[in-house]
């Protein structure tokens, strides 16, 4: 008979003692063992760093209780994760907590068969609470906990870990060592490695160069960044599960090559001559450009289909002032001469270029080696906007792209510099949603619903970075993006150049996915695309504004609202739009830049 069944005859006094008696029973009954146990081990770091992977991290006298926290330190490549994996069941509730201290502080958990779960605080000044709770999938018997920073943060402190549920079956054994450890691409400061999962369960995968661990992933690929040029290392790969981390891999020996020839200078001007049409800036004779540009890009081959070709000058009966063939040669070597470098740019925004077939790609390696070759010139600029570039559904990782326009661009232009080998130049000018856009959608995004042409330049900047001499994205004609600040920048200010400047100089994890992190370039390869007057596209931003922005991104002095991630006293300098549009506003681009990018040391 239940406690709560009031007998005949007792005062209502007595009945309300025996209720309340009974409802202080039913609150001390205790739960079940897993709802109030904490699964983690050395939740709160008082046993150093035992039971977490942390190739960034170390303990802390700054504790929110105890003796000490973990403190982990974020750098420009990396997020300074610190991970434990652990057993759990399938089909279950879980909460995780941990107290962080700090900018951009990170906590979640990931596992096999489930959507990440992951919160975090943009500032904690003071020891803060995180939380999140998760459910496992239908197959999930092992989470990674983590906490983590952001790229180039300063370090944070985390302390106090929970991780409330019911505990799950912890393997026998830790996995078997992967194997088939490799070297997928190699660049002056990077070296993607790829391998094979071993057999058992795995939880996640910790690389070590030359003895130290360097990194973390969840999957079988990983981007080792900040390497040294021409330097040999030697990588090796350890799986982990919640049993223990098993054997290393066989070693791989990675050799990092030169960085690229093919640039007249350390600071650069670029600027685009119309060659081969008229608008309303007027056509320059090429013996008239201005000897403040380093590089004078010719506009432009285009295709008439089929990878094909063809550079046409524009017609005498639209260009009056056009110069002969022979006049157009010479003025080409004269320029040569005097230090500059003349190259062929192909695509711009009517010259769709789709290589979508093998025929196409050799009819491309063809036709441009026999421009080059006609004219004398030291190499090529890749200005494909509009549809030129996409990516396929499924095409999700840059450093391994099936996209057939993609992979046939990337062979052609490796045939066309193994062709022509050291000095031969190699720039790029996309837009910034070929580019810093995979920051937040690459191709049709996880879900499937974004514009396939999101960051579709970036592997074909990944394949070729060491044949690279110059990537001078075009910080106009363009949306708001969103920097590393997670805040959205719009064009024609001071901290849009900033910010995407910082981004192809820093790198970034595309999608936000720190396993597809895309390595930064070398700061001599970098360059900012602006146009040279109000008329010449949208976004024109003042001398004063663009002067500015090089100040914070190469003295990091003057900066705006956006503070990016490091200082980059190399970088290379400016692009414009174009030659003629700087004529037209009375040279004042060039000489500006020019005398600003002199000045520099």
């Amino acid at each position: 008979m239940s406690t709560l069944t009031c007998h005949r005859g007792r005062s209502p006094a007595a009945r309300a003692m025996i209720l309340a008696l009974s409802v202080i029973a039913v609150l001390l009954t205790p739960l079940p063992a897993y709802a109030a146990e904490n699964l983690l081990s050395n939740p709160g770091f008082e046993s150093g760093l035992d039971s977490w992977a942390c190739p960034t991290g170390s303990v802390s006298t700054d504790a929110r209780s105890g003796s000490g926290s973990l403190e982990t330190a974020p750098s420009s490549t990396g997020t300074g994760e610190c991970s434990q994996s652990l057993a759990v069941q399938p089909g279950s509730a879980y909460e995780l907590s941990a107290w962080v201290k700090g900018s951009y502080a990170y906590i979640g958990a990931r596992g096999d068969g489930m959507d990440e779960a992951r919160t975090w605080t943009a500032s904690a000044g003071s020891w803060t609470k995180l939380s999140v709770a998760f459910t496992t999938g239908p197959s999930t018997t092992s989470v990674a906990v983590y906490v983590h920073g952001w790229y180039g943060q300063p370090p944070l402190n985390a302390d106090d870990f929970a991780l409330s549920g019911e505990a799950g079956s912890v393997p026998d054994n830790p996995p078997a060592a992967p194997s088939g450890l490799r070297s997928d691409s190699t660049t002056a400061t990077s070296a993607t490695l790829s391998w094979s999962a071993p057999s058992g369960e795995v939880d996640g995968y910790r690389v070590y160069r030359d003895g130290t661990e360097v990194g973390t992933s969840s999957s079988t690929v990983f981007t080792d960044s900040g390497l040294t040029p021409e330097t040999a290392y030697t990588y090796r790969v350890a799986a982990h599960n919640a049993a223990g981390e098993g054997p290393q891999s066989d070693p791989v020996e990675v050799s990092t090559p030169a960085p690229p020839d093919g640039s007249p200078g350390s600071r650069s001007l670029v600027g685009y001559h119309h060659s081969s049409f008229l608008n309303g800036s007027g056509y320059i004779p090429l013996a008239d450009v201005s000897t403040d540009w380093d590089f004078v890009n010719l506009s432009f081959g285009e295709s008439p289909g089929n990878g094909v070709v063809t550079f046409d000058r524009c017609p005498a009966s639209e260009c009056a002032e056009r110069e002969s063939d022979a006049e157009f040669q010479a003025a080409i070597e004269a320029h040569q001469a005097e230090g500059r470098k003349v190259l062929l740019s192909i695509g711009g925004a009517n010259g769709t270029v789709r290589l979508t077939s093998a025929q196409a790609r050799d009819n491309f390696v063809d036709t441009v080696s026999g421009i080059v070759d006609r004219w004398g010139l030291d190499g090529i600029d890749i200005d494909f906007e509009g549809h030129s570039l996409s990516l396929d559904d499924g095409d999700r990782d840059f450093r391994n792209p099936t996209t057939p326009v993609i992979t046939n661009l990337i062979d052609a232009l490796q045939t066309l510099t193994g062709r022509y080998g050291d000095g031969f130049a190699l720039t790029m000018a996309p837009e910034t949603f070929f580019v810093q856009m995979g920051y937040t959608f690459y191709g049709r995004g996880e879900w499937g619903g974004a514009d396939p042409r999101a960051g579709a330049y970036l592997p074909v900047i990944h394949a070729l970075r060491d044949d690279l001499t110059m990537l001078h994205v075009q910080h106009y004609n363009s949306g708001p993006i969103i920097g590393l600040d997670d805040e959205y920048h719009s064009m024609g200010t001071v901290n849009f150049h900033t910010a995407m400047a910082d981004m192809v100089l820093n790198g970034f994890p595309i999608e936000g996915n720190p396993d597809w992190f895309f390595p930064g370039l070398r700061e001599d390869q970098v360059a900012i695309g602006l146009p040279a007057s109000n008329n010449a596209g949208n976004g024109f931003t003042s001398v004063g504004a663009v002067q500015q922005s090089l100040d914070c991104l190469i003295k990091g002095v003057n900066c705006g609202g956006y503070q990016p991630l490091g200082t980059y006293p190399g970088m290379r300098g400016l692009m414009s739009w174009s030659v003629n549009w700087d004529a037209f506003n009375g040279y004042e681009f060039s000489t500006a830049h020019r005398a600003y990018l002199d000045a520099l040391p």
